[in-house]
């Protein structure tokens, strides 16, 4: 039987912790452990976490803070599974996710990246009723730097050689590998994942079902979309030089779908002014989110428009109108 483990980076999280590590503990596949990266925690994450550390599943490992790309890097490490999964400490899997994930990679020996649909959950963790809805099959690298369908960082689970085959080890790390580039604090994800797309064989694949809940924090969103856009730019730059070609071609169509999706954060933090803008910038920058996906960009569109200019009253009708088309794509 594959052994799997299941990464949990944890970082001030003592209000949500327990009801992950409950979900992980209810998984149905038998063969894995839990390891619990405590970032520097300075509330009550370490006290919760040597709670569950009864159950010999779990392991905890202390560091200062290195941020969510070192922690995992730091699961990593200490993982003895053939397969890992990674859950943030706010998210959770439901009961068959790890037993799903494993038996597809099982029958699939090229998939390295298996990974599924999410549904949302609002601060409280009850859900929303939408969802990422992700392409599963034929992921090609500009799927992945356009959409990006694995869709979070609670959403997959990767086989042990896959990610070492992009361990590297920097200059100023003495004791262990990077997979996700620990410079990065926000586009870690994607990061890694282009970067495995573009410099490996390994394959991305989905499966059906919504088997992660997947924790959407209001407020502050488009305060920070300068910097998730800086962040994103930051990791074209890195890995251009991987396959130039690649991004002259497939650059402005990903970067229009990168300023629809923050266009989409700024009207969640109803913040007119700057969803206009971004929506805006990202028409400009390529007409392939509108062609591609006409009606969820003029939903976009609309619904920074209206916020805009009559308030949030409006944006919910606008918004009404569209429940049901805003749940399909990673990136919502």
């Amino acid at each position: 039987m594959t052994f799997a483990s299941i990464i949990v980076p944890a970082f001030n999280v003592e209000k949500t912790l327990a009801q992950t590590l409950e979900a992980l503990q209810a998984q149905t596949y038998a063969a894995f452990e839990i390891i619990i990266v405590d970032d520097g925690s300075t509330d009550g994450t370490l006290q919760i976490a040597e709670g569950f550390a009864k159950d010999s599943r779990i392991r905890i490992v202390q560091q200062a803070n290195r941020g969510l790309a070192g922690a995992r890097n730091t699961g990593i490490h200490a993982a003895r599974g053939d397969v890992i999964g990674f859950c943030d400490a706010d998210d959770i899997w439901v009961p068959k996710k790890l037993a799903r994930h494993v038996a597809h990679l099982e029958a699939n020996p090229k998939v390295g990246v298996s990974f599924s649909g999410s549904a949302l959950t609002d601060d409280d963790g009850v859900l929303t009723g939408q969802a990422q809805r992700p392409q599963l099959r034929n992921i090609a690298a500009a799927n992945i730097f356009k959409r990006n369908p694995v869709g979070n960082g609670s959403a997959a689970v990767i086989r042990r050689a896959a990610l070492d085959a992009i361990a590297y080890r920097p200059k100023c790390e003495p004791t262990r590998s990077w997979y996700f580039d620990e410079t990065f604090r926000q586009s870690e994800d994607i990061e890694c994942w282009l970067r495995m797309s573009l410099s490996t064989d390994w394959e991305f694949e989905g499966i059906t079902g919504l088997l992660t809940h997947y924790r959407i924090n209001a407020g502050g969103l488009s305060a920070n979309t300068d910097r998730q856009h800086a962040a994103w730019e930051r990791m074209v730059s890195k890995l251009s030089p991987l396959n130039p070609a690649f991004f002259w071609v497939n650059t402005p169509a990903a970067r229009a779908y990168q300023l629809r999706y923050l266009s989409r954060r700024a009207v969640s933090d109803l913040d007119g002014p700057r969803a206009t803008k971004l929506i805006r910038a990202a028409i400009a920058q390529s007409r392939a989110p509108l062609i591609e996906e006409p009606v969820k960009t003029a939903v976009t569109f609309g619904a920074a428009l209206a916020l805009s200019v009559f308030g949030p009253a409006a944006l919910k009708r606008v918004m009404g109108f569209a429940q049901g088309l805003r749940t399909s794509g990673a990136q919502s």
